[in-house]
């Protein structure tokens, strides 16, 4: 199932060069009608020029045997664990294919939104064979997003030691917008993100320190609020917060030049987000943002800026339905070094981003002929791109030959 660019394609990125042309200040890829008509709060924060990948390379579909899956990272010897939302793992092996179900995960509830979501491998894994699992959890009351940790069994049919660390409660009975991306930083502490859980009552728990609704939390390896966050020590505040108004993130990625924390965030009917977070920040949902409700009516007040609110780097009206994300740090295809790949999932694209002093000056749409969902991206040992779509397909896009 190869899906590769022809010989014109490579007499074609042989001949921009002596044609003068760039892969960069196209037109803007969206041509949409905006949602709304907000004016944004600096030249390029929204559509900004389109660009193309000059470079040859193959897009091969490895799988398309996947039930639910949610996330993707890559093991040390090349191949990838994915997470299923109805609670299991699989291996993805090179040329064998994928494994049965990994086993396991516990009280995971599998509705709607819900489900065994994130995977980050811990910095020793290698030797520890820990990995860090973010799930909505069933809980009195509902559900919740959960922070767990386990083991990968050696023989790989099982995860042992399964042990949440920690619970964004209280519990709650929406399916919905349980953000749940992990991300470790150079450091080992762990970010983990949590959504408004999509309810009017529960939204304006996003500006409330007391409640872990609407927030990026940063923690220890054991799950305990890591030291030198913002609110620590603040009366009725979450030590565990790094920061706050957010409406469901479900895409974190550290920037591999400067160490720095991204998110991606969903907004209602327009008003997707590109955010750097930085600590203590306030990203303004719900009382700012970008987008409209899915009725039409504004959100609150229809405000997109305040003073002490935070900007997005970057936002999408219409949506892409922002999901999970990725640097690419590899050399296979030079001109993408250093660029943020995001998962589209109403875009039914993967959004490739170049990123110059916190802006964003270029955008490209990738694979928005496959008609997919994209839920998570990730780069690979082998300087690929993988990518998993809610319809059960594994992608690689690479330097042509592999995979």
């Amino acid at each position: 199932m190869k899906r590769g660019y022809a010989a014109f394609a490579l007499l074609l990125a042989l001949m921009l060069p002596l044609l003068g042309l760039a892969e960069t200040g196209l037109p803007p890829v969206e041509t949409r009608p905006a949602n709304t008509d907000y004016r944004p709060a600096f030249l390029g924060q929204t559509r900004a020029p389109g660009m193309r990948t000059v470079t040859p390379y193959q897009v091969d579909v490895l799988t398309d045997q996947l039930d639910s899956p949610w996330a993707v990272a890559a093991l040390p010897d090349g191949r990838l664990l994915i997470t299923q939302k109805a609670g299991s793992l699989r291996v993805f092996t090179p040329g064998a294919g994928l494994s049965s179900p990994v086993t396991g995960v516990e009280n995971v509830a599998d509705a709607g939104q819900g489900g065994l979501l994130d995977l980050a491998l811990a910095p020793d894994f290698s030797d520890s064979r820990l990995i860090y699992l973010t799930l909505a959890e069933r809980v009195q009351g509902g559900a919740v997003t959960a922070l767990a940790r386990a083991r990968l069994a050696e023989g790989e049919e099982r995860v042992e030691d399964f042990e949440v660390l920690w619970r964004a409660l209280p519990g709650h009975g929406s399916r919905g917008h349980f953000g749940s991306r992990v991300a470790v930083d150079r450091e080992g502490y762990l970010f983990v993100s949590t959504g408004d859980r999509q309810g009017l009552d529960t939204r304006p728990r996003a500006q409330d320190l007391d409640s872990a609704y609407g927030k990026i939390v940063r923690l220890t390896a054991d799950g305990a609020p890591a030291p030198g966050n913002p609110f620590t020590g603040q009366a009725g505040a979450l030590p565990e917060i790094w920061s706050l108004g957010h409406r469901n993130v479900q895409g974190l990625a550290i920037e591999p030049q400067t160490g720095q924390l991204w998110a991606s965030e969903m907004g209602p009917r327009g008003g997707d987000e590109l955010n750097l977070i930085l600590p203590g920040r306030n990203y303004g949902w719900p009382t700012i943002g970008y987008g409209i409700e899915y009725g039409g009516g504004q959100v609150g007040e229809g405000l997109t800026q305040m003073e002490g609110m935070e900007q997005p780097v970057y936002y999408w009206d219409p949506v892409l339905a922002a999901s999970g994300m990725a640097f690419y740090a590899g050399d296979g295809i030079p001109e993408w070094q250093n660029n943020l790949f995001i998962g589209g999932l109403a875009g039914s694209h993967i959004s490739r981003l170049q990123l110059e002093d916190g802006r964003v000056t270029g955008e490209e749409r990738l694979l928005e002929d496959e008609g997919q969902r994209f839920r998570d991206i990730t780069e690979g040992v082998d300087g690929a791109l993988y990518a998993v779509t809610d319809q059960g397909r594994l992608y690689r896009l690479g330097p042509p030959g592999g995979p």
